[in-house]
């Protein structure tokens, strides 16, 4: 079955994972996306990898499904073809820094003239305006200056980065949004649009409930490890072979009869949510103790009826989990070179027209015949003439 995006193309200048993300989110969604790269590029510069069977895995996972072309945007004549396949592209993606599109004289403008419909998606740290505008960012760059960086980790401990690049992703996420909405009301007013997602903004965005209680009552968020900062228990705890977590407790006598602790419940400090939270140092390692006693999986068949309880996964463990399998949240992918790595696919479920990764990633190059001469005609002779004087490039 066909994607709810099928029939919407998209001219990718995107690199790294900002960018990349939010267009393979799309492209799960059945757009097809023409991934633009530099004449030369190889599979090894494409990414930090690690390189397995002669793939760039970092670079396979957000690309895949796109058509690789290589086109050299320094040239003139690469300048051209690429302005001649937004003509007939539905979305032009980009995150470079800004004004870099337009030193390439590929700007929103002159985009624009050449196809009105166009959506224009520039994703880039801080944005394309403002006094950080001109700044180089990255993950970690726009994790610091929202602050997250500033919550995560345990109270009196270093600063600790969350587990996986979320200042790129939501980016990219954001982006994705962005362009759908972009679409939607494009067919309303027949008109495209330019799209502009700052990372930081991204963050700010997703600070969601630290960002109301700064402004509503003063405090500075700080680390606070697991924990919740308004609801206790809210947090993991050590188990005899591993960690739990817990949240979601509505009968706080009833939870402390089940984990053996009944003193609690009449302990005038933890009577209520509130009072849980603001005594949570001397509650925590309570419950520690507590928890230490039994197994994690002991410790769910317990809890289970009475709140929400988990186990705290590795990626493995998680990798094995009959839920995230039953959800069929990994797809094995063809490589070029006849192997097959396993992904993470889309979490988007659609009855009808379902989204998924349907191809792994391109070969460097590996669309740039077929996409010129789909699209603008050329025949192997013009294109065998630009492969010769370096204007594109690939197999």
């Amino acid at each position: 079955m066909p994607g709810p995006l099928e029939g919407i193309t998209i001219l990718d200048f995107t690199w790294a994972l900002a960018g990349p993300f939010g267009t393979m989110v799309l492209c799960d969604l059945g757009a097809e996306v023409w991934k633009v790269e530099p004449v030369g590029m190889t599979e090894a510069a494409r990414g930090p990898g690690p390189m397995v069977d002669g793939v760039n895995t970092y670079f396979f996972s957000v690309n895949r499904g796109k058509q690789s072309i290589q086109v050299n945007l320094k040239s003139e004549e690469g300048r051209e073809l690429v302005l001649s396949l937004a003509e007939k592209a539905d979305v032009l993606t980009e995150n470079f820094s800004p004004g870099t599109m337009a030193s390439l004289g590929l700007d929103y403008e002159t985009v624009f003239a050449r196809n009105p419909r166009i959506i224009y998606a520039s994703t880039s740290g801080f944005g394309q305006d403002g006094p950080y505008a001109a700044r180089g960012a990255v993950d970690i760059i726009v994790q610091a200056v929202s602050g997250i960086l500033s919550i995560t980790g345990h109270p009196g401990g270093p600063p600790a980065r969350p587990g996986y690049s979320i200042g790129d992703m939501a980016g990219g996420m954001f982006t994705a949004i962005g362009v759908l909405s972009a679409i939607v009301e494009r067919e309303r007013s027949g008109a495209g649009q330019r799209i502009d997602v700052s990372m930081l903004d991204a963050q700010v965005a997703l600070l969601e409930n630290a960002v109301v209680r700064h402004f509503a009552t003063g405090e500075v968020p700080g680390p606070i490890g697991t924990r919740h900062p308004l609801v206790t228990p809210f947090q993991a705890f050590p188990t005899a072979d591993g960690h739990l977590v817990v949240a979601g407790v509505k009968d706080w006598a009833l939870f402390c009869d089940v984990i053996e602790e009944q003193a609690l419940a009449s302990d005038s400090r933890f009577a209520t949510n509130q009072l849980r939270t603001a005594n949570h140092a001397e509650l925590e390692p309570l419950l520690a103790t507590a928890f230490a006693g039994q197994t994690t999986a002991e410790w769910i068949d317990s809890l289970e009826q009475i709140c929400l309880a988990a186990p705290l996964n590795t990626i493995a463990a998680m990798a094995a989990d009959p839920q995230v399998l039953h959800r069929q949240m990994f797809v094995d992918l063809p490589t070029p070179q006849g192997s097959s790595l396993r992904v993470a696919a889309s979490p988007v479920k659609l009855s009808r027209t379902p989204a998924a990764p349907r191809a792994g990633a391109d070969t460097p190059g590996g669309h740039t015949r077929d996409i010129l001469a789909r699209q603008l005609s050329l025949d192997d002779a013009a294109l065998s003439d630009l492969a010769s004087r370096g204007v594109v490039g690939g197999p």
